[in-house]
């Protein structure tokens, strides 16, 4: 099958997006279909720089996210593309510029074209204008204007299904939890990990990971070290990444007097992310945002314990306390780590591991996306002889 994934987001921009369609890309490659890329350009791309089945369209930064890009032309060039790769199916990963383009060529082509819901936008209004400009009813006019002419959406969890609902989108829905290239997270430089951020051997390093912004509620887990060092004084709790809220959290970590405790890396490489699990104790998240979870199950698959926020999705992920632990409040933070760190180093058990991993592997995941896509075209197929 060929097929085309249009998205705005795509490396080397890191993200959690990013991350899900470069899986999803290689692991039907591996099942040998063909997967096209068609997205935006980007600066950090050297010129002459050639990247296989990758098309790239004129674009700016994106509003509010300037290390977001968004395309400004591609309709012609990116049908013309499509028509001589022969796609079967367009699948968007955006309701922007490429996701728009990614209609088009489906339209024009006669094939269909399903959408991924990768986000939660009602959570992200503050970034424009301080959410005084666009309110939650404008998303849903916005999603149901976007999805009504496709022929499918994959919802990453229970809960964007829910949402999906609740904006009364008609097309079908299929819920596929995004999966993880658990090779990718295996790939264990953790010494020279620790050993590069200033970590002892007997140090318990506690670790979050992604972009460093308001919606990741890191500062809540800042706010609960005091309590946590006292008690663990060998504890050092690595922010690892990138975004607009580190001189925020800079800051918090003064005031609240962590500085020996807290370390910041700094952007990192998505090659290094499996060696940052690797040499975590502990995986910990705040976010009440996550619409499909892909930091907790890369640190599963790290074989790296979890305490994260409650929501529908990880309780699909997290059914057993040898894998980890929910919250909802900031003692409840408290109460996760604690129950962890005073079992030291004690790994997850292998046989629990194994099972978990081959149910979120990338393997699993893209014949659930694969299943999918037949379905749709038989659909469409039927449809259209009508």
């Amino acid at each position: 099958m060929n097929i085309g994934l249009f998205t705005d987001t795509y490396f080397p921009q890191l993200s959690g997006v990013a991350t899900s369609i470069q899986t999803l890309k290689n692991a039907l490659e591996q099942q040998g279909h063909n997967v096209f890329i068609f997205t935006t350009t980007d600066p950090h791309i050297g010129k002459g720089v050639v990247e296989p089945n990758v098309f790239r369209f004129s674009s700016v930064p994106f509003v509010s996210f300037t290390d977001r890009r968004i395309a400004f032309r591609g309709f012609f060039e990116a049908t013309k593309v499509a028509r001589e790769v022969q796609l079967d199916v367009v699948h968007t990963q955006t309701e922007f510029a490429l996701g728009l383009i990614g209609k088009y060529v489906a339209h024009q082509l006669r094939i269909p074209a399903i959408h991924t819901y990768h986000t939660m936008y009602e959570d992200y209004l503050h970034y424009v204008l301080n959410g005084h400009l666009i309110r939650p009813y404008h998303v849903k006019q916005v999603t149901n204007s976007y999805l009504k002419s496709m022929d499918g959406v994959i919802a990453p969890s229970k809960r964007v299904e829910a949402l999906l609902t609740r904006y009364d989108v008609k097309i079908p829905i299929k819920v596929i939890p995004t999966g993880v290239d658990v090779a990718a997270m295996s790939a264990d430089n953790s010494k020279d990990i620790r050993q590069t951020l200033g970590i002892a051997a007997d140090d318990l390093m506690v670790l979050t990971l992604g972009r460093v912004a308001q919606e990741k509620k890191i500062g809540h887990i800042l706010n609960v070290l005091p309590e946590l060092v006292t008690e663990f004084p060998q504890l050092k709790f690595v922010i690892a990444g990138d975004g607009p809220e580190v001189e925020t959290l800079e800051e918090q970590v003064e005031r609240l007097t962590l500085e020996d405790y807290v370390i910041f890396t700094g952007p990192i490489k998505h090659e290094a992310v499996g060696s940052y699990y690797q040499a975590a104790d502990l995986f910990v998240s705040a976010s009440d945002t996550e619409t499909q979870g892909l930091t907790y199950i890369e640190a599963l698959a790290a074989g790296t314990r979890c305490v994260v926020y409650d929501t529908d999705y990880t309780e699909q992920v997290f059914d057993s306390h040898e894998l980890g632990r929910v919250f909802t409040t900031q003692q409840g933070i408290v109460e996760g780590l604690r129950y962890y760190l005073q079992q030291q180093r004690h790994p997850i058990p292998a046989k629990l591991l194994q099972k978990k991993l081959t149910a979120i592997s990338s393997a699993h995941f893209a014949s659930s996306v694969l299943d999918f896509y037949q379905t749709v075209i038989a659909n469409y197929v039927k449809d259209t002889k009508k």
